[in-house]
C-alpha cells in the first residue's frame, strides 16, 4: 500500500464510531494500514464532514476537546484544500459523470493529490473516474 489513497468521510466515521459494528472494525483495519504505510490524504471536505458527523450524528457524540485532538491527527496526512477552483473542477466531474457534487469534489481532491484510490462506500465500488478507482473497504 505505497500508492496514496483518499479516504472519505464516512469511511473515518466507521473507524471512529464503535457503534457501527462490523463497519468499524473494517474500517478501523484500514485506517491502521493507512496509519502504517503513511500515504493517506484528505480533503478539507471530509476534515469538516467529519466534525459535524462525529459531534452531532454519532451514536456516542465526541466532545470538542476529543474531536480536536483526532483532527489535529489527521493534520499529519496530506490534506488537500478545496480552493475556488476545485469547486469549478468539480462541477465538471459532477457533470462528466452525474455524481453529486459533493461526490465530484471529493474525486477532485483525489485527483488533485495524486491518489490512485478512493476509498469509498459511497461511490460505485470498483469503478474509474479518470485517473482515480474507488475501492469499497466495507463490501462483502
Amino acid at each position: 500500500m505505497r500508492d496514496k489513497v483518499f479516504i472519505e468521510t464516512n469511511i473515518l466515521v466507521y473507524a471512529h464510531d464503535r457503534s457501527t459494528g462490523r463497519k468499524h472494525d473494517r474500517a478501523n483495519e484500514l485506517l491502521q494500514k493507512i496509519w502504517e504505510a503513511g500515504n493517506g490524504v484528505i480533503s478539507t471536505q471530509v476534515l469538516q464532514e467529519l466534525c459535524v458527523t462525529l459531534r452531532k450524528k454519532a451514536a456516542h457524540p465526541l466532545s470538542i476537546i476529543e474531536l480536536r485532538r483526532l483532527i489535529q491527527d489527521y493534520l499529519c496526512w496530506e490534506v488537500i484544500v478545496n480552493t475556488a477552483d476545485a469547486t469549478i473542477q468539480a462541477l465538471d466531474l459532477e457533470s462528466r459523470f452525474r455524481i453529486s457534487f459533493w461526490d465530484a469534489l471529493i474525486l477532485q481532491a483525489a485527483e488533485t493529490a495524486g491518489a490512485a484510490v478512493v476509498y469509498s462506500d459511497d461511490l460505485s465500488n470498483g469503478q474509474k473516474f479518470g485517473s482515480v478507482r474507488v475501492e469499497n473497504p466495507l463490501a462483502e
